[in-house]
């Protein structure tokens, strides 16, 4: 059998609709079989998602309303990485502080990934964050609802199995971290 191309071409692109946190591009591209066809997806910045462990091995969780499933959401602390961080521990960092008043001790990047790569070019790069204190200051953005508590690793786990926890990005980071570093 012939190995077929797969890669499609870009003839334009452009930005069909906008707002704060993410934008729609539209491009018309061009098929392998040469077919020319119009393309929607989302694009964002690349986010930091944390793993925040106490020095007691609690793990720092966050409850915030989630409008589009309208319900509050049970997960892990997460943000946008920004363009004048260092580095993705920069946004490690200051996520995890603005959402929660934690501030990390030791933080190590777990893995990445392109969570819906068919509609939209977000990714996620997981850090675990150890010996996290709460010595910061909250500082929520204007949309923003969020409580904060600390459960047992055991407890979110207990959640992914029964379903109570919802959140893709928590339940990647959660299950991830138990299957590869626990």
């Amino acid at each position: 059998m012939e190995d077929k191309p797969l890669t499609w071409e870009t003839l334009s692109s452009e930005i069909a609709y906008s707002c704060d946190g993410f934008d729609v591009v539209r491009e018309t591209v061009r098929l392998p079989d040469g077919a020319e066809v119009d393309f929607d997806y989302l694009t964002e910045s690349e986010s930091v998602v944390i793993l925040p462990l106490t020095p007691d091995g609690d793990v720092v969780v966050i409850e915030e309303w989630r409008e589009p499933v309208r319900r509050v959401n049970y997960g892990l602390p997460a943000g946008s990485v920004e363009p004048d961080d260092d580095d993705r521990r920069t946004a490690v960092a200051r996520e995890l502080e603005e959402e929660t008043g934690y501030e990390p001790g030791d933080v190590t990047h777990l893995t990445t990934v392109e969570p819906a790569n068919g509609f939209s070019d977000a990714v996620f790069h997981y850090f675990l964050a150890e010996n996290c204190t709460p010595t910061g200051e909250q500082r929520l953005d204007d949309d923003e609802s969020i409580r904060v508590e600390t459960t047992t690793l055991d407890g979110l786990l207990e959640a992914a199995e029964s379903g109570a926890l919802r959140d893709g990005r928590t339940m990647l980071g959660v299950l991830y971290y138990e299957l590869f570093q626990g």
